[in-house]
């Protein structure tokens, strides 16, 4: 076996960009020739194990695994699915040796949100060039947070077959927490398909709905049509055909296709975490799934938001929160007058759910909740606001952009109306114009902070929102940005197509930011889907709807029809992915180059 000793040079932008792109395209091959069903060693039946210290050796293999009742192969770390966690302190310098035991493939591991030199982040042809097989990439840094947080695989579709795990890093010594618990568990929440990934990729680019089980029938049009008269359902049934799209389009992805698992373990094999009457319980949440947004609760118990994305939260107590793919949230509860308690994890479009037990001893469980009724967008939802979208066509002019080959015309993409919304009309880049790989844009968004969410809203519980997300201190740069970038998250449904701006990753010049400065990222939803958008190397402090620092994230919630805002520090020089984390999305094509430089 090599070992290859990472280098601090970057490679040439154009051969960088090339590397990835071919990287990309050889471990599709290899799934193709069947990498999923290599023989391994087991993976782990019961959950990671928790490796500790500054030292580690990491080899990421095939295993064979089965989750759903059929034998499968998983790419593991150390054979255990999900990957070990990774314990560490904050202010060491931990070494990482991933050796590269896949036979014909590629491999990488990223270290989400973390803070560390570029040619350490680990994406293939931008950061270094990947691990090729049989060798092994040596990793080395400082690690200069704490918190929860979670690494993964960054070549292809490696994530999707298992390669993820938890971070948990203590405070330095000299610097306790602000908040205090007795026991602690890690909540690993994932979705895992019996499909290869690759093939589950071809299978969105040829009928992206073919998981959209629950198109509206005939029963429905006569049913609502009762409900708010003939015209009105008509008006309805128009838009959503203008726009190509049904009020059932929740996610693309869902439990038709996914098993949705917590700590690596189907909803029937009930993971258990114990805990003590009376003990203040730590649950350490990471969704490292794929494509899957998940809406915790535990029947019977409020829950106290303490960190977000790792970073320190004033306390928030809720019955339940939303957690988008990537995001973290530690939570507090106090279990007490019952032996076991239901965590509950729902899929967003209420497919499934995965399910876990916090309990007094193993073997106990209590009631698992019925999923909630299957939520339906609204116009509202998509950032329409209910328009007559057949009253509003020959509008292009008045926007300001050829509507060309997107169905409506203008008015077709227009309004907010509820939830904090603005009235100002938005305006959009010139490679949006009459581009094929958009069917969709809004022209009133709004922030929506205070939104909890479609199917969450209003459902008699407390839900958490971004409102309600305030670190636990200050800006920590303190500046007002000196410029603004505006983004656009960009897709086309039936074409499965995404991109910002219109512009997928391959055609789309780096964003270049300039070392040390200050500065605002704006983004606007035009889509109709939610999106989690990751910046590598750099916080993403959000702001609130009057421009004040709100709350320090590594991963920002984008739903339908919004339009968010927050500011970086570029403090990191290299080159960074910044990216959509729904993992066929970013594949797709939903990604960019930040590069940050020094100035001239």
């Amino acid at each position: 076996m090599h070992s290859r000793i990472p280098r601090v040079a970057q490679p040439a932008p154009d051969a960088g960009r090339r590397r990835f792109v071919t990287s990309t395209l050889a471990l599709g091959a290899a799934g193709a020739l069947g990498l999923w069903r290599l023989p391994g060693a087991a993976a782990s039946a019961r959950g990671p194990q928790t490796l500790t210290g500054a030292d580690f050796d990491l080899a990421i293999a095939p295993s064979p695994v089965n989750l759903t009742g059929r034998a499968r192969t998983a790419i593991t770390v150390n054979g255990s699915l999900p990957a070990p966690i990774l314990r560490w302190r904050e202010g060491d310098t931990v070494t990482l040796r991933v050796a590269n035991r896949l036979r014909d493939a590629m491999t990488s591991i990223h270290w989400h949100g973390l803070l560390l030199p570029a040619n350490m982040d680990g994406v293939p042809g931008l950061s270094f060039e990947g691990i090729h097989p049989g060798e092994t990439w040596q990793y080395r840094f400082k690690v200069r947070q704490s918190g929860t947080y979670w690494y993964h695989s960054h070549s292809l579709f490696q994530e999707q077959a298992g390669l993820y795990g938890a971070i948990i890093i203590d405070p330095a010594h000299d610097r306790p927490l602000p908040y205090r618990f007795d026991r602690e568990h890690v909540v690993l929440l994932s979705d895992w398909t019996d499909m290869e990934p690759a093939a589950l990729f071809r299978r969105l680019k040829k009928y992206a709905e073919y998981d959209n089980y629950y198109k509206p029938t005939v029963g429905d049009f006569i049913r609502d049509a009762r409900r708010d008269g003939l015209a009105a359902t008509l008006r309805d049934r128009k838009a959503w055909g203008e726009m190509r799209m049904t009020p059932t389009d929740i996610s693309d992805v869902n439990g038709h296709t996914y098993t949705y698992l917590m700590n690596g373990q189907a909803p029937d094999s009930n993971w258990t975490g114990l805990f003590k009457p009376g003990e203040k319980v730590l649950l350490r949440f990471i969704n490292g799934s794929a494509m899957t947004y998940f809406d915790i609760r535990i029947p019977g118990l409020k829950m106290t938001v303490v960190a977000a994305d790792g970073q320190p939260v004033h306390p928030v107590s809720v019955d339940e929160f939303r957690i988008a793919v990537a995001e973290t949230y530690d939570v507090i509860v106090e279990p007490s007058g019952q032996d076991a308690y239901t965590i509950f994890a729902q899929d967003m479009g209420r497919t499934g759910h995965a399910r876990g037990t916090l309990a007094t001893h193993v073997g106990l469980d209590a009631p698992v909740p019925a999923n909630d009724p299957r939520p339906l967008l609204t116009m509202d939802d998509m950032g329409h606001g209910g328009h007559d979208m057949s009253s509003m066509k020959g509008m292009e002019g008045s926007c300001g952009a050829s509507m060309k080959g997107m169905e409506g015309g203008c008015g077709a993409h227009m309004g907010h109306g509820g939830h904090g919304s603005s009235t100002a009309m938005q305006s959009h880049p010139a490679s949006e114009q009459g581009n094929p790989l958009i069917d969709m844009q809004t022209m009133t968004p709004a922030p929506r902070l205070d939104d909890p969410g479609i199917g969450l809203r209003d459902n008699g519980r407390r839900v958490l929102t971004y409102a309600d997300l305030r670190s636990a201190f200050d800006d920590p740069d303190g500046r007002e940005p000196s410029r603004e970038i505006e983004l656009h998250l960009t897709g086309h449904m039936e074409k499965f197509a995404w991109s910002f701006d219109g512009q997928k990753f391959m055609d789309a010049e780096p964003l270049r930011l300039n070392y040390g400065e200050r500065m605002r990222i704006v983004l606007v939803n035009d889509t109709m889907m939610t999106h989690p958008i990751h910046l590598h190397g750099l916080w993403s402090d959000v702001e609130d709807e009057d421009g004040n620092f709100m709350v320090r994230k590594h991963t920002v919630d984008m739903p339908p029809g919004t339009r968010r805002s927050y500011r970086v520090r570029a403090d990191a020089l290299g080159r960074w992915a910044y990216h959509c984390h729904l993992l066929y999305h970013m594949e797709a094509g939903m990604m960019r180059e930040v590069r940050v430089e020094e100035s001239a």
